[in-house]
This record gives structure tokens, sequence and C-alpha cells, in this order.
């Protein structure tokens, strides 16, 4: 009987996530007694790097935080300097940021959706089995990511770790005819996303409900990457300098990231909070492979963020179309920079893949950091994802062990977790 059932669960690492994390999950005689997500990653001081070092030198130092999320650490990073030195960018070189913030977004979610998600859904179980059994989609895969890759690289002078991104604007620009010719290979990928769209939508999801609190930066007029202010599906809404208000980090014992919580015991940022919050302002394509995919607003299954990511993309592709017709049709032009170095503190927060990034500096009159805090996406992520592990254990009880395990694993996955972006806690013990 399973109400009577003992079980125990012991994932060493979980695979096809980035980073080291462990599911133990214990019931005895059919009473959860434990469900953890242990974070076991090494932590990694960038806050204390930060400190003591020269303004200009954040964006960079940053970046390096994440080969995926690069952009979006250098953005938000960018962000907060500007807040705190008094800094408005030009209508231009906001619209550049976009479209190389949304080129991140698609990289990212279609290596997540193709080779870290699809080995679920299709039950080949690794990437690698994914090449014989599933060519064309292997294909499609590596030609959407290096489109995406290739517009990171124009845009940022790498496909990683962007280099021409600065304060104010950009050091270097794009030629106007290269722009135009990596419109056109935009243009030409809408048959391979609509043909992932057509494939994902036929794969069975689980079925697993959860109410949560959802949170995502929102802005009234587009959908948010970088500008607005934060908002929950509780009806919350927070300036973003106000963002500890919102996260309320907190140290647990079996993780060396933080936890987050909000008005409930947990949130849940990405993809399906982003698409949730801002459905309203989805292009038009997006809202079609939604309906496609079965999400709407009203969705609280967290399996179903993998195909959010995937209604994201749709977003993406059509919209920096049109961020770059846009540029195309002003003309590129350098801004000019003129700052002037002041005392002050400033917080940023952009979308990156994984949801709501934050970058908070103190400055001091000559420019240099004198305190810094990054709060990660993925960490905000990982109460919320073992509330779902309490939550879903129970329901699933009359599965084998090996159903269980497969079902734990694919609910951390469908998170798309960085770990080690998320790991800043050391525990230290003096003693004498």
């Amino acid at each position: 009987m399973t109400g009577e059932r003992d079980l125990n669960i012991n994932v060493h690492h979980i695979t096809r996530l980035e980073g080291h994390g462990n599911i133990e999950v214990n019931v005895r005689r059919g009473r959860l007694e434990r469900a953890e997500l242990q974070i076991v990653e090494s932590p990694r001081f960038f806050e204390s790097i930060l400190r003591g070092r020269k303004w200009y030198e954040a964006p960079y130092i940053t970046s390096r935080i994440c080969g995926i999320c690069a952009v979006g650490h250098a953005q938000a990073s960018i962000d907060a300097l500007e807040t705190a030195l008094d800094i408005t960018p030009s209508t231009r070189t906001r619209r550049l940021r976009k479209l190389l913030l949304q080129a991140e977004i698609m990289q990212s979610h279609w290596l997540h959706i193709f080779f870290l998600a699809a080995p679920d859904f299709l039950g080949t179980g690794s990437a690698l089995a994914l090449v014989d059994d599933h060519p064309e989609l292997v294909h499609r895969a590596l030609r959407l990511k290096k489109l995406a890759n290739d517009l990171a690289d124009l845009l940022c002078g790498r496909k990683v770790h962007p280099v021409s991104m600065r304060v104010g604007g950009f050091s270097i620009l794009p030629e106007e005819s290269q722009l135009a010719r990596i419109r056109d290979r935009l243009m030409a990928a809408r048959d391979d996303v609509d043909a992932a769209v057509e494939l994902f939508s036929d794969l069975q999801v689980p079925d697993f409900d959860r109410e949560t609190e959802y949170v995502a930066l929102h802005h009234p007029d587009e959908y948010a990457w970088l500008d607005g202010q934060l908002r929950t599906t509780d009806g919350y809404t927070y300036p973003v300098c106000e963002y500890r208000d919102l996260t309320n980090e907190r140290v647990v014992p079996h993780s060396t990231a933080k936890h987050t919580r909000h008005a409930r015991e947990s949130y849940m940022v990405g993809a399906l909070a982003r698409v949730k919050i801002s459905w309203d302002l989805l292009r038009p394509e997006a809202v079609g492979a939604a309906n496609r995919l079965g999400i709407g607003r009203e969705t609280v299954n967290p399996y179903m963020n993998n195909l959010a990511q995937l209604v994201e993309s749709v977003h993406c592709l059509h919209d920096c179309i049109q961020l770059i017709d846009d540029a195309l049709a002003e003309g590129l032009q350098r801004e000019p920079r003129d700052i002037q170095l002041r005392a002050g503190r400033g917080v940023g927060a952009a979308e990156v893949p994984r949801g709501v990034l934050f970058h908070d500096y103190e400055l001091d009159d000559d420019g240099n950091i004198v305190d810094a805090n990054c709060i990660i996406p993925t960490a905000q992520n990982l109460g919320n994802i073992e509330a779902d592990m309490r939550y879903l254990v129970p329901t699933i009880m009359d599965q084998t062990e090996e159903e269980i395990t497969m079902a734990l694993e694919m609910l951390v996955r469908a998170y798309d977790p960085c770990i080690s972006c998320s790991t800043h806690l050391l525990e230290v013990s003096f003693t004498r």
C-alpha cells in the first residue's frame, strides 16, 4: 500500500543543468519527511570581488559570472551604474540593448529547450541520443542557437562576455549592412521556430498544478526586459530600487545559495512568470504559439516553464526583426559620453533567461565601488522548486521509484537553473 510506503531518493548530481545540485527525498510510512534541492556548488564571491574596484570595471567583471547570461549581468550592472551616476541612455542605445538582451534570451532558451529539456519529453535520456533519434531537431536547434549567438557577437563584440557594452552606450556599433543581413536570417528562422512549436505542442507535459506567486518586471507599453517596475501576480508592485522588500533573502542549512520569499513561502521568476504578468504585451505571433502550446495567463504548472520559454523565443524573434527595422530607419550613431563621478547608489534590473536579475552598487566620490549586492534568478526560484517537490511527491506515491525520481529531476530542469551563479554563501565557524 502506498499509504505506508517508505521512499528514499538521492540524486547526486542532477544532470542536464548548469552546476551541481542534489535531490534528496525521504518518505517514511507514507509521510513525507524531507524534500530538498541541495545546492552543493562552491560559493563564488563576486560581490566581494567588486568592492574596491573602479566603476567602469563592474560590467566586465560581472559578465564573467555566467557564460550564458553574460549580457544580462553586464546590462544589470550598467543599469545600476547609470542610476548611481544619473545617466540616461538614449532611445537608440536602449533599443540596441533590448535587441542584444533578446538575442541572449533566444540562445539560452533554445539551448535549454532542445538539448536539456527535450530529452525528458522525448524519452531519449540524453542530448546525445537526439542526434540519432531526432537529427532534424538537432540541426534546427544548432541553426537557431548559432543565429542568436551571431546576433550577440555583432552587437557586443563577442558571443559571450560582451566587450562593447558600456555605461552610456556602446564603444563599437555594427555596420547597417551587417544588421540588414542578420535581419534576413531572423526572417528565415521563423520556419524553424514554427516547427519547434508544432513539435512541442504534440508532447505530453506532466499534469501538475500548484498555485504560487509569480514575479517579473512589468512595463505598460512593452514586454519588459529592462524597464518598468516589479510586479507580482498577488497584486504587489515595487520600484526596482525597493527589490529587497520583495526578495527577502535568507540562509537555509542545506544550500550554498540563499532562498527568497515574499507574500507566500516562495515565488517563481522566469519565462512562465513573465508570460503571465505581461500576457497582454506579447506579440501576436507569440500569443498564437502560446495558444497552440496550451499556455495562458492562468497556467500554474511549473513544467510548462519550458513551453513558456518557447513562447518567449517566438516573441523575441519577431521583436528583434522589428527592433532592427527601427534601428535601420533611424540610423546607427555612437553616443557621446559625459560622465561626472559622484557618490551614490544605483540598482539595476534585467530580465535574463531564468528571471529577474538585480545588481546594486554604492559608489564613493571617486567612482570606487564600496558595496555591492547581486541577487540571481535561480536563487529566487530555489524555494519554489522545493515547495513544488513537497506538493508533488505525495501525489505520485503510486508510481515506481524510478518514475518519481524522473518526475523530480524533470521538475528541477523545468526551471532551467543556473546553480553556479546562485551561490553566495559561506558559513564560517571560528574556534579558539
